[in-house]
């Protein structure tokens, strides 16, 4: 019962997204055909798929507090966190340098290939990264008009995530940058950019539109603490999944340089991982055998086991229906499991 309510509204937010660009799509195609390029840009990346798990964990904390399915309020609540992941995305690509999101070329890198193809003014790359940037900034625009349809308490938490979630990512580029040791650090970022905007801040995005606020602090404790396994997954994921079933290029942490907390414990044991990500001259094969020669994958599979029991934990008191409970474990060990 519970898994079908909660499908029937993820499939309004998509309906609501799609619906959304399709009528701006409308709208602006009788101005010139460039006018709809950064529509037909963001509309492709939605209609590309992607695990839902922002809306999935809104509509929950939402339905767990005993809100109405038929709140038009919270399927504009779950398109907002959506459409501003995509958004987040897209950012993220051009700032990581990144070539392929879900299998297909990302934004930028698509209109750096179009640019150079038909021999326009300027540089390529710049013209794409400059594309990726607006694409972006259009899926906000789109974020926050949907947003605006919630209530002002759901607004109020709405944000908190978006600031958090940009400050969180200044830091990962900063500490990329400065590429210094220090697990604190590292758990920090992954909890700041990552945990509370995918788990906690939808979760109780989804309470206060239910008006609910007295979930926040159960939610805000499970959230966090699955949202750290889900960003420690993903680093996992990115060192040592397959880029067929991610779709988007392995090893791009090492690349980047980003100070992963897996990185940051391996770092600590063995010194000369820092000489085979910084120089040139090593593949991620190599960085990947040394990570396992020092045994944290091992160490982080723990902690991710760690947190998601803490997760859970969380909310074995919270005044929501057992069903709701249930659900909310299940989706802990889903996002923190799962295989892409």
């Amino acid at each position: 019962m519970t898994a079908d309510v909660t499908t029937g509204l993820l499939e309004r937010v998509e309906h609501r997204m799609r619906s959304l660009l399709s009528a701006e799509r409308e709208a602006w195609a009788h101005v010139d055909e460039r006018a709809v390029v950064p529509i037909d840009a963001l509309s492709e990346l939605i209609a590309s798929g992607g695990k839902r798990i922002r809306p999935a964990f809104c509509i929950t904390g939402h339905l767990a507090a005993g809100g109405d399915p038929d709140d038009p309020a919270i399927v504009a609540a779950g398109a907002a966190l959506e459409m501003l992941h995509a958004s987040l995305l897209v950012h993220d690509d051009v700032l990581d340098d990144s070539s392929r999101r879900r299998g297909l070329p990302t934004v930028h890198a698509k209109h750096t290939a179009l640019h150079h193809s038909r021999g326009w003014q300027g540089e390529s790359r710049r013209f794409g990264e400059g594309v990726g940037i607006l694409v972006g900034d259009l899926a906000l625009v789109y974020a926050e008009q949907l947003m605006s349809q919630a209530p002002v308490t759901a607004v109020r938490e709405w944000d908190k995530l978006r600031s958090e979630v940009l400050i969180g990512q200044y830091m990962d580029v900063a500490a990329a940058a400065e590429f210094s040791v220090d697990p604190r650090l590292s758990r920090q970022i992954a909890l700041i950019k990552s945990g509370r905007y995918t788990i906690h801040r939808p979760l109780v995005v989804g309470a206060s539109v239910a008006g609910r606020a007295d979930l926040a602090p159960a939610f805000a404790e499970y959230g966090e603490a699955v949202g750290e396994a889900f960003q420690l997954r993903d680093d996992l994921l990115d060192a040592f999944g397959d880029s067929a079933a991610t779709g988007k290029p392995a090893g791009l942490d090492f690349t980047q340089h980003k100070m992963t907390l897996l990185l940051g414990w391996a770092m600590q044991r063995d010194e000369s991982i820092r000489t085979l990500i910084t120089e040139p001259g090593h593949s991620a094969e190599e960085v990947r055998r040394h990570l396992m020669d020092t045994k944290v994958p091992d160490d982080v599979e723990r902690h991710i086991a760690d947190l998601v029991d803490r997760g859970c934990k969380a909310i074995a008191d919270a005044p929501i229906a057992p069903q709701w409970r249930d659900e909310l474990k299940t989706m802990a060990r889903r996002v923190a499991y799962r295989d892409a």
